[in-house]
């Protein structure tokens, strides 16, 4: 890849719920943003979800020349890849969907520019696979909201230069993200493979009558979740053993693990499975709309956030980029 300039201009193909969230998170640190999507009400779509999103960014600090109205439509594809000096495709999860809108955008984009995909579990290798210029695609993994949650998985494809992966860091780190980079590509990446083994038994819980959807939210949010957010799972469990650590934890409660206690395989998504949990959830939200969740949600975010701000610093003076094992 050619040397690599300054990122002024973050280029957008998908301006969905992740989409709108890099644009967001993009202009609140002073970027300019062209985005693509072909949907009818695209740009009204995409101007709303960051409008938003805005208060939140207000609160959170703005840098300086961070404007909404930084924000361009293009016509095209090859129109926004060739303004932009970084691009992150957001498409749907369709595999052929993606190899051939990557292609598009390899064509058209300058040499050094740098392409990842928001993709949540495709392997990077296959979606690359169309590409001239495949070394310069990663998996750039994020979670919503994408303009408040810092995480981003980094997940390289079997072609993919280590140039490439450091300048997707980069640029993650200076938008305020924490970049985790992945030594191996894996179907669904790390969290979201994490997320999937807790989402399954939850399904599970819930078909056998077991327990509601709100039941199983307050066993995270009243226990688990609490811990998890400044300490993780393993660390967690470190401390269950007690003076002992991780190893008294293991030898002491590591037969249990044989117990069937969970599921690896999903339950079969009935009708009447689904509609547990829409009816479940549906009661959950009380009547609000998606948007007031959404900035409720935004709220406890930031509050937490700003909660763990003195930890998070101390964990970044501990830890380089954290590598996925």
């Amino acid at each position: 890849m050619t040397k690599s300039l300054p990122i002024r201009t973050l280029g957008l193909v998908g301006g969905g719920v992740i989409g709108s969230g890099w644009a967001a998170r993009a202009l609140a640190h002073g970027l300019d943003v062209v985005a693509f999507d072909p949907a009818p009400g695209a740009e009204a779509a995409l101007r709303a979800a960051v409008d938003n999103a805005w208060p939140a960014l207000e609160r959170t600090g703005l840098a300086q020349g961070a404007d909404p109205d930084r924000l361009r439509f293009a016509g095209s594809i090859p129109e926004a890849a060739a303004e932009a000096d970084f691009i992150q495709e957001n498409a749907p999860e369709r595999e052929d969907l993606k190899r051939r809108l990557l292609a598009e955008i390899d064509a058209g984009c300058g040499p050094g520019t740098v392409i990842a995909s928001s993709s949540s579990g495709l392997l990077p290798s296959r979606i690359q696979a169309d590409c001239r210029h495949p070394e310069r695609v990663v998996i750039g993994h994020p979670f919503n909201p994408v303009y408040l949650l810092p995480l981003v998985e980094i997940v390289p494809g079997g072609h993919t230069s280590a140039d490439a992966v450091e300048r997707a860091a980069g640029f993650y780190r200076s938008i305020g993200m924490r970049p985790l980079r992945m030594r191996k590509e894996i179907e669904g990446y790390l969290s979201d493979r994490l997320q999937e083994a807790m989402w399954r038994e939850a399904l599970h819980l819930v078909d056998q009558g077991i327990a509601t959807t709100e039941d199983i939210d307050d066993a995270i949010v009243y226990g688990p979740g609490l811990r998890y957010a400044f300490m993780g799972t393993c660390l967690t469990f470190h401390l269950a053993g007690g003076e002992g650590g991780m190893a008294h934890m293991l030898d002491q409660f590591g037969p249990a693990l044989k117990l069937p206690w969970t599921k690896l395989v999903a339950p079969e998504l009935t009708r009447e499975l689904r509609d547990r949990m829409v009816e479940g959830t549906a009661a959950q939200a009380d009547g609000r709309t998606v948007k007031e969740l959404e900035r409720w949600r935004d709220d406890c975010l930031i509050r937490l956030i700003e909660a763990l701000a003195p930890v998070r610093h101390e964990r970044r003076a501990e830890l380089a980029d954290p590598v996925a094992p």
